[in-house]
C-alpha cells in the first residue's frame, strides 16, 4: 500500500451502497433549497455544495436582506443551519427515511421563518421517488459517510491545485448533488453544439445551458449502481476526434460506455505518491482534449499557483 493510503481512505462502494443512495437524496434536498433561493448562475454554478472542514456545505444562501448556510457535518454527524442573524439549528444525521429527513429539514427552516418551496422530485436518478413519499431509502452508516468525506477532502485539495494552472474560464471545484460527484471544468471560450439532453429527471434546458460552451471536465465520484467503483474521471464536450485513443497517465483507461477516461480511486490510494498520479491524470487527459480540439493553449494555460506568490505576467 502506498504512502498516501492513510490519508486516502478505503471506499468500497458495495459496502456502503445503501448509505450512498440515501445520502445523495439528502444532499439533493439541501441543494434544492439553495437552488430555489439563489439567482441562476452560468452552468448551474449556483446550486452545488462545497467541501468544508467538517463535511459538505451550501455556502451563503440569500434570504431577504440576510443569508443562511446549511452544512452536512460528517464529524459530529449533524445537519447544521445558521443565519447571519446569529440563529442556529441542527438535527442528527442518522438512519431515517428520505421522507422523514425532508420533513425535518423543512421544519428546521420554518423555525427560523425561512419559507421555501423546492421541486420534490430527485434529479438525475432513474425510478425516482418524490422526497415526501420516499420511505425506501433510509440507511446512514456514519463511519462510511466519514470515509466518503475524507476522500472528498483529498480529491478537492488536488483538484484545486489543477484548477490553479488555467488562465481561462474555469469553474470552482464543487460538488454536484444531482450526479453526486466533485467536479472542475475548464472552458476553451468557444460555443459548443446543442447538447442532446436526455439525462434522467433533468430538464433538457438545464443540460443544454450547462454544456453551452466547449469544455474539458474532470472530477471524482464514489460509484453508483451502473459503475460500482469509486473513480476519477475526465471527459470533453464535444469529444474531439482521437480523444478516446490518447496516450494518457498510467493506470488510466477510456470507458466507451461512459465516454470518459477513468482512473480508479484505488490506484490513486495505493500509489506511492497519490497527488502526483492524480495530477498526471488530470493534466494528461486535459491536454489530450485541448490538443485535439485545437484550444488556444498559450492564452489559456499557466503554471500551478504557489501560495503567497503573485503570478508572473
Amino acid at each position: 500500500m502506498g504512502q498516501g493510503s492513510d490519508n486516502w481512505p478505503e471506499l468500497d462502494f458495495t459496502s456502503w451502497r445503501e448509505t450512498a443512495s440515501t445520502l445523495q437524496l439528502w444532499t439533493q434536498i439541501v441543494g434544492k433549497i439553495r437552488l430555489a433561493l439563489t439567482p441562476w448562475v452560468n452552468h448551474s454554478w449556483q446550486v452545488p455544495l462545497y467541501v468544508t472542514s467538517r463535511g459538505l456545505g451550501t455556502s451563503p444562501i440569500p434570504w431577504g436582506t440576510e443569508i443562511f448556510e446549511i452544512e452536512f457535518d460528517f464529524l459530529a454527524h449533524r445537519l447544521n443551519l445558521q443565519t447571519s442573524l446569529g440563529e442556529q439549528r441542527s438535527l442528527p444525521l442518522k438512519s431515517q427515511t428520505v421522507a422523514d429527513f425532508h420533513r425535518a429539514v423543512i421544519d428546521l427552516l420554518r423555525q427560523l421563518h425561512i419559507t421555501v418551496q423546492i421541486h420534490e422530485m430527485p434529479n438525475e436518478i432513474s425510478d425516482a421517488i418524490r422526497f415526501p413519499d420516499d420511505r425506501t431509502h433510509s440507511a446512514y452508516d456514519a463511519a462510511a459517510a466519514h470515509r466518503f468525506w475524507r476522500a472528498l477532502v483529498q480529491a478537492d485539495r488536488v483538484l484545486k491545485i489543477f484548477r490553479s494552472a488555467f488562465l481561462g474560464k474555469v469553474s470552482p471545484v464543487h460538488f454536484f448533488w444531482g450526479s453526486f460527484d466533485l467536479a472542475v471544468t475548464r472552458f476553451s471560450g468557444r460555443r459548443a453544439p446543442l447538447h442532446p439532453g436526455g439525462v434522467p429527471n433533468l430538464p433538457d434546458a438545464v443540460a443544454r445551458e450547462a454544456y453551452s460552451h466547449e469544455v474539458s471536465s474532470a472530477g471524482f465520484w464514489p460509484g453508483n449502481d451502473l459503475f460500482p467503483k469509486p473513480a476519477f474521471y475526465s471527459y470533453a464536450y464535444p469529444e474531439p476526434d482521437g480523444f478516446a485513443d490518447s496516450a494518457v497517465s498510467p493506470g488510466t483507461y477510456y470507458d466507451r460506455n461512459l465516454h470518459e477516461f477513468i482512473l480508479p480511486y484505488d490506484a490513486v490510494r495505493s500509489a506511492d505518491d497519490p497527488d502526483a498520479l492524480l495530477l498526471d491524470f488530470l493534466f494528461s487527459t486535459y491536454e489530450s482534449a485541448a490538443v485535439r480540439a485545437s484550444w488556444d493553449r498559450a492564452a489559456l494555460e499557466c503554471g500551478i499557483g504557489k501560495p503567497g506568490r503573485v503570478r508572473a505576467i
